[in-house]
């Protein structure tokens, strides 16, 4: 973190918390007592109406008039914030994260302590390497450099690539790194999961003109096509959570008739076999029969 940002975390802490002191903030920004003394001093020079207080309690706060003029997130923007970053926190696992909350949550203490809102997600052991591949993939484009990387691709191919890295997306359970494929000679969509090897180049680059047109235009979804399926009542709850009650219909049958997208590729053959015998796929045929090859595939790995 360097001197500026320290400087607005110090100051939107301070909005919120009446006194704070030197030790609690060297320890939130990992700097020594000395740096937090220059950094105030700087902040006063700024015409920020710092003051100090002496004694057992004493630190640091800023003036109220100051406060209620400047200060432009309420208790609940707040909350907010922080159940997102919660969320954030559990799938991009890293220092800058957690320094964000322990910020936040200095600025709404107590509330922090009875958020209403709660995200958890599974704590898959191979996060810890995507978020290495992430940390990398982060660095290079702060700094503008190349990216090296053996990349594989659905069909076990591996390719070597050389990658201008302009952008991380998450999508569903997966991260994706976009950028310009120099071998390739276009814009390109890579799986974290599928890198390996990963270095960041000496070389820097220089972001394209069509950069962000083509960030407009990226898409990290598959084409996808419509289906009629039967499905049991034991996983209507899955199919609301994903296409909503509108996709389905009741029958005298007891079953429930849904109309639902799935991608047209093994990763929607792979979402349809995980419901087991409570789905059965009746339309459209093609779609239907080229199921079916997908299941009898399945099955000869166990004959």
């Amino acid at each position: 973190m360097d001197k500026v940002e320290r400087l607005i975390s110090i100051i939107m802490i301070l909005l919120k918390k009446e006194v704070v002191s030197t030790t609690e903030f060297s320890e939130l920004f990992h700097v020594s007592k000395r740096t937090i003394l220059r950094d105030m001093e700087t902040l006063s020079l700024a015409n920020i109406p710092i003051y100090s207080v002496h004694g057992v309690n004493g630190g640091y706060g800023i003036m109220d008039e100051y406060k209620v003029d400047k200060r432009l997130l309420n208790s609940s923007d707040l909350e907010n914030i922080l159940t997102a970053l919660g969320g954030l926190e559990q799938i991009l696992l890293t220092e800058e994260v957690e320094r964000t909350i322990k910020k936040i949550e200095a600025m709404v203490s107590p509330l922090s302590l009875h958020r209403s809102i709660q995200l958890s997600f599974y704590d898959w052991e191979g996060r810890s390497e995507i978020l290495e591949t992430l940390k990398t993939c982060q660095e290079s484009i702060l700094k503008k450099r190349l990216v090296s990387f053996d990349y594989t691709d659905k069909d076990g191919a591996v390719t070597n690539r050389m990658v201008e890295p302009y952008e991380l997306h998450f999508s569903e359970s997966s991260w994706y790194l976009r950028g310009f494929c120099l071998h390739r000679q276009g814009y390109r969509t890579f799986k974290l999961s599928r890198i390996d090897h990963i270095t960041v180049d000496e070389r820097a680059f220089h972001p394209r003109d069509d950069w962000s047109e083509q960030g407009h235009q990226a898409s990290y979804l598959p084409r996808l096509v419509t289906i009629k399926a039967w499905i049991s009542p034991s996983i209507k709850d899955q199919i609301i959570e994903r296409y909503g009650r509108r996709s389905m219909e009741d029958h005298k049958s007891g079953l429930l008739m849904a109309t639902i997208l799935v991608p047209q590729n093994d990763t929607g053959f792979q979402f349809l076999a995980s419901f087991g015998t409570h789905l059965t796929v009746v339309e459209p045929k093609t779609y239907v029969e080229e199921f079916r090859n997908y299941l009898y595939q399945m099955m000869e790995n166990y004959s």
